[in-house]
């Protein structure tokens, strides 16, 4: 079995643990969490291709051991001093995806919707472009992979930050980006489309899933509503019908309710009665009207 450092090399080309976080050798507690986290989602189980699965999980784990490294202030002192990762305290390592979810919350829909809100059109969201320009030497399709929530209704977009860039001389200007066949253009556009419509056709299946879960529930809540009532019906006709009913009686809820109505207004005179009091005069109990 590789050691870390191996599996660092192997997936990520370098040893160089903060290389692989794109941090400095100083970076603080919150920065490596920020970049443990936005790394970790893109090579998460969960989130990846079935023919994928593998390489991602031992991604995963790399990415999780180094967390756990720098995160903990001996075993990064240890590697800032001699650059060595101990694997044979290796507790962390057996339980990397609780680790990781100790750390974060599960992200719903909503919570992906509203960052996309606040991503399109930020700075963190140009310096992704760049990296993703640089990294891919302007290839469009390494930054379609690179750059979260890039799409072909972007392409305009971009085109014009990168554009800016190259003419400020921010960015060299590769050929790949500024002159791409529409050969290359069309074949991608092709297969985004056809991943929207699966996509589309994925989120439908899983809103019917849903619905239909959603109406079993209220049909078992009004069963059992309707059982309830039943119930509650025959303990009242149990408690106030004819001892001696034959079997074709039935239960009249509405004389039942009349009844009790009945009854509450000859309570209600009763107490008005109560409400005198007593006057004791040469030894006699007599009433007086309050």
């Amino acid at each position: 079995m590789p050691s870390t450092l191996e599996s660092c090399e192997l997936f990520y080309g370098t040893r160089d643990v903060y290389k692989i976080f794109d941090l400095p050798n100083n970076a603080q507690e919150k920065e490596i969490k920020k970049a443990y986290y936005k790394l970790s989602l893109k090579v998460h189980p969960d989130r990846v291709k079935e023919n994928e699965k593998e390489d991602a999980t031992e991604k995963f784990k790399v990415l999780s051991k180094i967390y756990s490294i720098l995160s903990d202030k001996d075993k990064r002192a240890l590697y800032d001093e001699q650059g060595v990762i101990d694997d044979d305290d290796d507790s962390n390592g057996t339980k990397w995806m609780t680790m990781w979810q100790q750390f974060f919350k599960p992200i719903s829909t909503e919570d992906i919707s509203n960052f996309e809100k606040v991503y399109i059109g930020s700075e963190l969201e140009r310096n992704d472009i760049k990296k993703a320009y640089l990294a891919g030497k302007g290839c469009i399709n390494y930054m379609f992979n690179s750059v979260p929530f890039m799409s072909c209704e972007d392409e305009p977009r971009i085109y014009d930050i990168v554009k800016e860039m190259i003419a400020t001389e921010e960015v060299p200007e590769y050929k790949t980006f500024t002159e791409e066949p529409k050969a290359k253009r069309n074949r991608r556009h092709k297969k985004y489309a056809k991943e929207a419509e699966e996509a589309a056709a994925l989120k439908q299946k899983r809103e019917k899933q849903q619905e239909s879960s959603l109406e079993r529930q209220i049909a078992q809540r009004q069963n059992e509503r309707q059982l309830g009532f039943s119930a509650m019906l025959d303990r009242l006709a149990e408690k106030y019908g004819e001892e001696d009913e034959d079997e074709n009686d039935t239960f009249d809820l509405d004389k039942y309710m009349a009844s009790k109505s009945k009854n509450k207004s000859k309570r209600s005179q009763e107490n008005n009665t109560k409400g005198k009091k007593l006057k004791v005069i040469k030894g006699r109990v007599s009433k007086k009207s309050v």
